[in-house]
Order: C-alpha cells, then sequence, then structure tokens
C-alpha cells in the first residue's frame, strides 16, 4: 500500500477523516459466559482476592508487578484503598461464574482518548484463574469492550522483558510483539526492559470472531477441555485482515 503524499511529495499518515475520540472507560460490568469483569471494590473484593491470591505460597504471581507481596490482608486491603481506586489505573476484579469469588484482578491504564489509545496491565491472576477459560474470556472482555463499545484504535500490552509467562499470554491472546524499551524503568530496586505489544482497530474484528468460534460451547468436551486451541482460530481470521 502506497503512502499517502502532502503537497510537498512528502509521505505521511493515513487521513482519518472520521475519527472521533474514544470513550473514557465507565465503572461497568463486562458479563461472560465464564466470567464477569466488573469494577474492584475494597468491601466486596478484597477478602476473595487475598485468600486467592494467598494459596501461592511461593509468592510467584507478584515477582514482575511494582508491589507486593503483602504480609497480611489488612496491608492488601491498605494498598487497594491507595492505589486501585482510581480513574487510571481503573481496576477491575475477575469474577469466576461458577464460584462466584473474585480470582483476579486488571486494569485499563494510560488511557488517552483523544487519540484511542489504552493499555491492559495489572493483571494477576490466581491459581485459581490460571490457564482458564475464564482467563481468556476476562481478556476478552476488556478487549471487546475498548474496541467495540468505547471507540479505542490501539489496545496495548507490556510486561518485564524476562516475564515469559506474560509475554507468551501476550501472543497466544493475538498482540503483536513491537520490541523492546531497554532500561525502561526499575521497580523493586531492579533494572526492566519492557516488551511492547499491541492490538489495533484494523485488526480486531478478525480476533473478535477468532475469540467468539473460540469461546462457543462446542469447543469444549464435558470437563471443559478445548477441542481447538485459540491461536488456530486467530491465524485463519488473521489471514482476513
Amino acid at each position: 500500500m502506497k503512502p499517502t503524499l502532502n503537497h510537498l511529495r512528502q509521505p505521511i499518515g493515513e487521513l482519518l477523516e472520521n475519527w472521533s475520540p474514544a470513550l473514557i472507560p465507565q465503572n461497568s460490568i463486562l458479563n461472560g459466559q465464564f466470567c464477569r469483569v466488573e469494577p474492584l471494590n475494597v468491601d466486596s473484593h478484597m477478602s476473595e482476592l487475598y485468600e486467592a491470591f494467598t494459596k501461592d505460597s511461593k509468592n510467584k504471581i507478584w515477582t514482575y508487578l511494582p508491589y507486593g507481596p503483602f504480609e497480611g490482608s489488612a496491608l492488601f486491603s491498605e494498598w487497594m484503598q491507595n492505589y486501585c481506586l482510581r480513574n487510571d489505573p481503573m481496576f477491575f476484579a475477575i469474577i469466576d461464574n461458577v464460584s462466584s469469588k473474585a480470582v483476579g484482578m486488571a486494569s485499563y491504564l494510560r488511557i488517552q482518548s483523544e487519540v484511542g489509545l489504552i493499555e491492559v496491565g495489572h493483571i494477576n491472576y490466581s491459581s485459581s484463574l490460571q490457564r482458564t477459560i475464564a482467563g481468556t474470556e476476562a481478556m476478552f472482555l476488556m478487549m471487546q469492550n475498548a474496541f467495540s463499545k468505547l471507540g479505542y484504535r490501539r489496545y496495548e500490552w507490556k510486561c518485564d522483558s524476562l516475564n515469559r509467562r506474560s509475554r507468551r499470554a501476550a501472543e497466544r491472546l493475538g498482540f503483536t510483539y513491537e520490541g523492546t524499551f531497554r532500561q525502561a524503568t526499575i521497580y523493586k530496586k531492579r533494572n526492566r526492559d519492557t516488551s511492547w505489544y499491541s492490538i489495533i482497530d484494523k485488526e480486531w474484528r478478525a480476533l473478535e470472531q477468532a475469540y467468539l468460534e473460540w469461546l462457543s460451547f462446542g469447543n469444549f468436551d464435558s470437563k471443559g477441555k478445548q477441542k481447538v486451541k485459540l491461536s488456530f482460530f486467530i491465524d485463519i481470521y488473521r489471514d482476513k485482515i
């Protein structure tokens, strides 16, 4: 595709004649088949999240986050009160539909509605949510809300470049790797090189169909085991972009 040229014959970006700013996320509940994603509430979610997170006796889930682990529910509650009740980052609890308990959290952040940019981050899945249908669906619900309801153009995922599980998750979920920012920040007195991933609106319609195919009840057996991997559907629909 040839670039657009201005009157000086210089290549310039695509003209967005019909672009209007995206909507700012609201504190609304995102309902799915296997989970729901709802605004984080300390009174409603703290105890369940703390119980779920402390099942990880080695505290592996906190290694690549800039906070935690917390020695006791009181400190966890204090952190939630001081950090998780803002508009940016905007935190959500992930509720498993079978147990009706909060088993993980995630947030929108770096929200720039005027240019259509939003990031998903602060993702922390307890052992009850890791490698589950609900865990994948939660990420889909947040993507779908950002693109289809709020009108964002770009959806980002960033992680410590040494966090292999996060990098694999981003790739499995359909994000495109864009590079690594060396010495991007410092957290817990450690250097962090940050790996950047994204999905853009031009890819979303195809990716949404891939997710809907994967999430269909016919794709899982009676024990909840997938018959066809998400990557299979993503590869099929990406060819249609």
